[in-house]
């Protein structure tokens, strides 16, 4: 049955009429309507006849499923829209929202339910809305769709055909009825939505219907949301909403110059200054009773040490200076948006680039650094902004450029902070996001032995080693472990560490003997076990290169035994890393630095001859015949 599901299967979603009809003539009643209704999982999807013949505009085989089978319309599956995975989606949703007017026709005559929701509560309707399909839009509506339906977002139709740009759907929602001043669970309107897209006609389709300019989750108003994405038409249309007070008026403006500065996709240092003298016309209006910049932050070093402009000569005076207005761009968004805002740190992070690119580097590791402080006083996920300084930081390492020991011990102790909160991130995670959650936090314990390996390369001087070796010290007192169990002992000595092949592989590479001799130094324990009880001295001697690459084997090992390393520890399988070594040379190597105490001898003899002593022995001595 299931062969022959699969065959029935392919002729629906190939359209194959005549080769269905063949394959389904002569079953049971009860094994046809199995087979239209198994649910088949092919490349992503989880569908049955009827829906993948729908998803693909079959039409005709939908008729034969609808009329000669009567095949159950509210059927559910899976399938995959333009990079969306939608569970729960019916047949008449996925030829609405392929555009397949015929067959949505068909199966609305067949009285499929024009409001049945997926499991993110989407209707037909808001598949139509989406792909911008007017046609079927108000075939539905016309059939009883229910424009007022919102998805698990609270998100409307009329909000997604405003983001999506299709003007001749927003106006025809608006003419049977739909809210414009709607929200979604974030606060935002469909006129936010439009503004942000930079769709001028439906912008003006929804002032036209007088759409309120609310502010949403964010503190953002359509006008702000427009600036913010240099949408200089709209916002030039918002300033005269009848909600735009003077305020906003300047504020719009100066956000939309200062977007203009530091914006990859939309850069325009002409129009930065255009509209920040605007707005700075519009403070001075009255010279009398100008209207001041409130709260003007004090200087922010990033940014190069200086204070906002305040007045129009001012202004004028770093008209011709680039990389002044550039900070006075990055200046005026904080100041507007909030430090706290998710969307402040994209344009520092931005132009710390660009002074990376033209080899600026100390430039660009200001601007990061206060990015990073920025995402972290949002407590936001940081893992990609740490491992961008581990990029730039190793770029200039093989460069010979000049790393300052403070940038490095900064980044460490961001790194510190990060591995926390990512581990209890970790431990918070619903079961669904818990992957995600456990590869991040891997990704900041990988980030966290590259900057250990690029300060093992940084020239400096006593007080900052200390520095430096305080953030280490500090995390290695967390014990922070890999989903093997590896501790950083583990992964800085383990070939199998990855290592990020942007700049940084271009210094960083494991085993690392500096980086071995440097965790020991700040206090890692040499006898860790991972989850299969391998202390690093089993994880070294299993070292694949031991002719090439001999002085780090060797100084490896050397460092291990003379910090206590039990050459004689066992691990689950209850082999000793001599007997886990895999080369004559680490075999030579151990068996010359093997300095076995008469401790050792003692707790090996009372495990050998099974002597019992539990309860009989001090329980740190206990744990120490454990390892034996």
């Amino acid at each position: 049955m299931e062969s022959l599901a699969g065959y029935v299967y392919k002729a629906a979603s190939e359209g194959r009429v005549l080769t269905l009809a063949a394959l389904l003539l002569n079953h049971p009643e009860a094994e046809t309507r199995d087979l239209l209704g198994f649910v088949t999982q092919l490349a992503g999807q989880r569908s049955t006849p009827l829906i993948i013949a729908a998803r693909n505009g079959h039409d005709k085989v939908v008729r034969l499923l609808l009329d000669h089978y009567r095949v159950d319309t509210e059927q559910t599956g899976t399938v995959r829209f333009d990079g969306y995975v939608i569970d729960g989606a019916t047949a008449l949703w996925c030829a609405a929202g392929a555009g397949h007017f015929d067959v949505v026709r068909l199966l609305v005559s067949h009285h499929a339910n024009v409001n049945h929701t997926t499991v993110t509560n989407s209707t037909p309707l808001r598949a139509a809305c989406f792909d911008g399909r007017v046609d079927i839009v108000r075939y539905l509506v016309e059939h009883a769709a229910d424009i007022g339906i919102t998805n698990k977002y609270n998100n409307t139709c009329l909000m997604i055909a405003a983001y999506k740009g299709h003007a001749d759907v927003v106006g025809f929602l608006l003419e049977h009825g739909a809210n414009p001043d709607a929200t979604a669970h974030c606060g935002a309107t469909a006129l936010h939505f439009a503004a942000e897209a930079g769709h001028l006609d439906i912008v003006q389709a929804l002032v036209r219907r007088q759409a309120a300019m609310v502010v949403n989750g964010h503190g953002m108003t359509p006008l702000k949301v427009a600036a913010e994405s240099c949408k200089a038409e709209v916002v030039e249309l918002l300033l005269a909403h009848a909600d735009c007070d003077v305020a906003s008026r300047i504020e719009a403006l100066e956000l939309l110059g200062a977007s203009f500065a530091n914006d990859r996709e939309n850069y325009d240092i002409l129009k930065t200054y255009h509209y920040l003298y605007l707005a700075m016309l519009e403070r001075h209006r009255d010279p009398a009773r100008p209207v001041p910049k409130e709260p003007l932050a004090p200087p922010i070093e990033a940014y190069g040490g200086r204070s906002e402009c305040r007045t129009p000569q001012e202004l004028e005076a770093i008209r011709n200076n680039r990389d002044v207005l550039h900070m006075e761009g990055l200046m005026v968004r904080e100041r507007i948006l909030g430090s706290d805002n998710i969307d402040v740190s994209h344009p520092i992070i931005y132009r710390g680039a660009v002074y990376a690119d033209n080899m600026e580097f100390d430039q660009c590791i200001k601007l990061w650094l206060h990015a990073l402080r920025l995402r972290q006083k949002g407590s936001r996920n940081t893992h990609k902004d740490l491992l961008r300084f581990a990029q730039v930081f190793s770029q200039m390492v093989h460069l010979k450029e000049a790393l300052r020991p403070a940038a490095v011990e900064q980044v460490l102790g961001c790194s510190v902070l990060e591995i926390q909160r990512s581990t209890a991130r970790m431990e918070a995670a619903p079961e669904a996001e818990l992957p995600q959650a456990t590869d991040n936090y891997e990704s900041n314990l990988f980030t966290f032995l590259y900057l250990v390996c690029i300060s093992t390369k940084t020239l400096c001087s006593d007080e900052e080693r200390a520095r430096i070796n305080k953030q280490i010290y500090t995390l290695i007192q967390l014990d922070p472990r890999s989903r093997e169990g590896s501790s950083l002992l583990h992964l800085a000595i383990s070939s199998s560490t990855p290592v990020d092949d942007f700049h940084t592989n271009d210094v960083c590479s494991f085993p690392s003997a500096q980086v071995t001799k440097l965790l020991l130094d700040c206090g890692a324990n040499v006898n860790a076990v991972d989850r299969e009880g391998n202390s690093p001295l089993h994880v070294i001697v299993q070292y694949h290169r031991p002719i090439s690459d001999f002085l780090t084997l060797h100084a490896i090992i050397i460092s291990l035994v003379e910090a206590g390393a039990h050459t004689d520890m066992t691990n689950k399988q209850q082999k000793t890393p001599l007997d886990r070594s895999t080369t004559g040379v680490s075999e030579i190597l151990l068996k010359t630095q093997m300095k076995m105490s008469l401790k050792c001898l003692a707790a090996r003899a009372v495990r050998q001859h099974s002597i019992s002593y539990r309860q009989q022995i001090p329980s740190s001595l206990e744990e120490f015949v454990e390892l034996h």
